[in-house]
């Protein structure tokens, strides 16, 4: 069974920043709460090609993964796929205005986990809504915040 998981959420902030601040992968253990570390394989910043480490802490247990930039329109579109990892993940975002402003910003999470986190995959799509839920949200916070 597959996973596929989409999130979004209205962020006032101009969709520059957002795009900006959650497009590049240094940022995501601030405002992704299961996300470690990140670890660049090639020189930032984000383009086509780009290749980041990733440790994150999900379901109780220690996931380490590479995902690799295979599309990316700035401001707009960021695609990033597994290199290497315990299952086959694409990872989407999408930045558009929102009507009356700020940034309507889209996460999708699809894959096809194998073995035993493939009979698991209805309890992980309900975790990864949850997560990437709460995620949204301290990116919005983060970002909507008083800046000091």
């Amino acid at each position: 069974m597959d996973v596929d998981v989409t999130v979004e959420r209205v962020i006032a902030r101009p969709r520059a920043e957002v795009a900006a601040f959650a497009g590049d992968p240094t940022n995501a253990p601030r405002w992704y709460a299961n996300i470690r570390s990140v670890d660049w394989r090639t020189e930032p910043p984000v383009r086509v090609g780009s290749r980041i480490d990733f440790v994150a802490h999900f379901l109780g247990r220690r996931l380490s993964y590479t995902y690799e930039v295979v599309e990316l329109v700035e401001g707009e579109r960021l695609v990033m796929a597994t290199a290497d990892g315990p299952f086959p993940m694409r990872t989407t975002y999408t930045w558009a205005d929102a009507p009356g402003g700020g940034t309507r910003m889209t996460l999708a999470n699809t894959g096809s986990p194998k073995g035993f986190a493939g009979v698991a995959a209805p309890v992980m799509s309900a975790a990864m809504r949850r997560a990437t839920t709460k995620d949204l949200a301290r990116l919005a916070a983060i970002l909507e915040g008083p800046r000091g």
